[in-house]
Formats: C-alpha cells, structure tokens, sequence
C-alpha cells in the first residue's frame, strides 16, 4: 500500500506539472464560460439558471477532457518509452500501475471541480444550495468514471501522435455533440437523438438536472454504465493482448 500511496502522489504531481493539462482542463473551460455567460449569452432571459446550466458544463468538458487526454496519452507516451515495462521489474502489484493512475486522476478531478465551480462563483456569482453543489460536484467526479475508460481504451494505441489526434477528435465531437457547447435543442433532429445516446451528453445532463432542482435521470446513469463496462472489457482485452504479443 505504501508503495501504490507514493506512485499516486507522483502521478499528482505530474499531472499538475503537465502544462498540457493545465491549458485544457482548467483554463480552456473557464475561458468559455467567461465568453458563453458574460459576453455571447448575455441577454438570455433566465441568467441565473443559463450561468449555472454553463457552469456545469464546462465543468463536465475540463473532466471528460482530463481523462481521455491527459490521462489516455500518458500511458501511451509510458509504454512507448518503456516505463510501464521497467515498472512490472518493481515489487509494484501489476494490477496497481492503472489504479494508482485512476485514484490520482480522480483527486485532480476533485481539485479541477472545485477551482471551476469557484470561478463560476466569482465570475458570476453562481448561487446554489450546498446540497446541490455537492451533490453536483459528487455527481460530475463518479460519472466521469467511463471517460477514465475511455482514456485507458486511448492509452492501448501505441503511438502517441495517434492517441493525441484521435484523443482531440473524440473530445471535441463529445462535447459539441453532447450539448457542452451549444444547446442540443438548437440541432437538427438527427444530431439530437444521436447526441441523447453519447456519454458526453448524459454526463452533462446529470449535472443539469441537478441545478434544475432535480436528480440524474435513471437513463443518464444506465448509458454511462453500459459505456463503462464497454470500456472496461475492449481496454482489459487489448492490454491482455498486446502482453501476449
């Protein structure tokens, strides 16, 4: 347990070293919610709830983006230099090389929360009740879960200019497409009801609905977890596959 203890603070401390991560999944998010609240939509008639709705989805993007990105294109970049092999040399469990990385991932996404939705309060002064705001925040961590599935299905490719250009590709499509961005009620017909079946749009409207006074929709948390397992077994079974070969 020591030895898993310390690989995760190494993995914190590099994540937040990575300036790669710091520019997407911390500036780039609070960035457009600046624009998209103060300057594109400032005239909208329901502001309060337009701020928060936003808010929410610029915290769903920072962490989908940290996790397919950040953490998807550092394990290929490990393998391809041979670390993650030097590593199973070590009396560190196997098992404990992607675990250590998904806990440590998931304390910076504690941190990530928290800096955003304190900048959606001092930016616009974001009001909700505690309950929300925890149950948001818990919310936007757990079922950020499949993303960091995602990332490690990402972490299989074995070079790291391919992982980074379909990384960035997979990212953007997820967020335009799942409502991040824009509004899904402002797309085509077919666009939306492709859009209500990708992960990025029920993880963000688990969030929207909680700022709306209510709980995820049961069908937000079965698309995530159905994806989760997807994930799971197709990552799982092309690690075991490239250990073979």
């Amino acid at each position: 347990m020591k030895a898993i203890s310390m690989q995760c603070r190494m993995e914190i401390i590099r994540i937040f070293r990575n300036p790669y991560f710091v520019f997407w999944t911390l500036f780039m998010p609070i960035v457009f919610y600046f624009i998209f609240t103060k300057i594109v939509n400032a005239n909208i008639p329901d502001r309060e709830l337009w701020q928060a709705h936003y808010l929410m989805s610029m915290t769903t993007f920072s962490l989908m983006g940290s996790a397919i990105m950040t953490f998807g294109i550092v394990l290929v970049q490990e393998r391809s230099q041979g670390w993650s092999k030097f590593l199973k040399l070590t009396p560190l469990p196997s098992w404990a090389y992607i675990t250590s990385k998904m806990i440590a991932q998931s304390v910076v996404h504690i941190g990530s929360i928290i800096i955003i939705f304190l900048a959606g309060i001092i930016i616009n002064g974001v009001s909700l009740s505690f309950v929300q705001w925890l149950t948001a925040g818990a919310w936007i961590l757990l079922a950020s879960f499949p993303f960091l599935a995602m990332g490690t299905l990402v972490g299989t490719m074995k070079k790291v200019e391919t992982a980074a250009g379909v990384s960035n590709i997979l990212y953007l499509l997820l967020a335009i497409l799942g409502g991040m961005w824009f509004p899904m009620s402002g797309f085509p017909d077919i666009l939306q009801a492709i859009g209500k079946w990708l992960p990025s749009y029920n993880y963000g409207n688990g969030a929207w609905e909680i700022v709306r006074g209510n709980f995820p929709e049961w069908s937000n948390i079965l698309v995530l977890s159905v994806y989760l397992i997807i994930f799971i077994v197709l990552s799982s079974i092309l690690y075991r596959k490239q250990d073979i070969t």
